[in-house]
């Protein structure tokens, strides 16, 4: 990733304490940003935060949960405390929420995963929008999915938020690309994070290395991704060597979304 710079800029990572975020985070770190990282782990945090500043970068933690509008505030609040300001976002939370077919998905499943997957983008990508235009500038990268351009059985929820990050992120994008504002959406294929735990019961009763063999079987690379290869994606949107990506879907999947794999 020859290029990418992120020395000083200011940037909040949700979703952080393990997986794509905890791995973008460090990167970001070790590329000279100040991050913010935030999730309902306080510990992992902590962790995190550590290595961001062991890697090279600044490393600040808020345990928040954004399914919570007030924390999602406080969370934006915390970066303009510190640092006056923020350059990008990394909007990561989210959760597959429970499987079961359409006519007998919950509505408080529904509404929890939307929350989580969805509200949350949208409220702090609210919150930062204001500082961003008046400084003339920033990045918002928001995770989606396979499932923002794919249907899947058994996952309503999860399929209808993640379409509706991608129409967020275009949405706004179509506003505030005229103040030098960039947000595109970040698509991660099958990478070997804990979020594929409830595909481990769903395929394999829970045996992730039997899970892992056939998701390696459904790539056409041949395996599951890292979370640092999503999180080395992350990085470059929200650097200025992505400074023309703008309304973006771009996939971090190993080939999935482009190939068949016959």
């Amino acid at each position: 990733m020859n290029g990418v710079n992120l020395d000083g800029k200011r940037i909040i990572v949700t979703g952080a304490s393990t997986g794509i975020g905890a791995a973008a985070a460090e990167i970001m770190g070790s590329l000279g940003a100040r991050v913010l990282v935030a999730a309902r782990s306080e510990d992992k945090l902590k962790k995190v935060a550590d290595a961001i500043t062991k890697a090279g970068g600044e490393g600040r933690y808020l345990a928040a949960d954004m399914a919570s509008e007030k924390d999602i505030k406080a969370l934006t609040e915390k970066a303009n405390d510190l640092w006056g300001g923020v350059d990008g976002v990394f909007a990561n939370a989210g959760m597959s929420g429970p499987a079961a077919p359409m006519p007998d998905y919950s509505l408080a499943a529904y509404d929890e995963v939307m929350n989580v997957n969805l509200k949350s983008m949208f409220i702090l990508i609210q919150q930062v929008l204001p500082g961003m235009i008046e400084q003339g500038g920033g990045s918002i990268v928001c995770t989606g999915s396979l499932a923002s351009k794919l249907g899947a059985p058994m996952t309503p929820a999860y399929v209808i938020s993640k379409h509706a990050v991608l129409g967020l992120v275009r949405a706004t994008a179509s506003e505030v690309a005229k103040h030098n504002i960039r947000v595109n959406c970040l698509i991660p294929g099958l990478i070997n994070t804990p979020l594929l735990e409830p595909l481990a019961e769903h395929i394999a009763g829970g045996d992730m290395d039997a899970t892992l063999k056939i998701l390696n079987g459904m790539v056409p690379q041949g395996r599951v991704g890292t979370p640092e290869e999503a999180g080395w994606l992350a990085a470059f949107l929200l650097s200025d060597a992505g400074q023309y990506i703008n309304a973006q879907s771009i996939a971090a999947d190993g080939g999935m979304l482009g190939i068949m794999r016959s």
